[in-house]
């Protein structure tokens, strides 16, 4: 086993490294970005935005949206 490497930059160095000899340095780089952390407060946001339904309410609206003839057929 290799020794406990303590900087956090020299560990961020070793494990890109490993990462990019193991699936490539492209497939590396998009595997991080899915750990993007973002910005800003989502649950915050969340309320601001998204009107406080119950799923009763929840489903009445969908069905109005729809109206009478339902979802669309599709084209397929």
């Amino acid at each position: 086993m290799d020794a406990l490497i303590i900087d956090p930059r020299e560990l961020r160095e070793a494990g890109f490294r490993a990462l990019t000899r193991a699936i490539g340095w492209v497939n590396a780089v998009r595997f991080l970005r899915q750990y993007d952390p973002g910005a800003g407060d989502y649950t915050e946001e969340r309320r601001s935005i998204l009107p406080e339904w119950d799923a009763q309410t929840l489903a009445r609206k969908a069905a109005e949206f729809r109206g009478p003839a339902g979802p669309p057929e599709s084209g397929s």
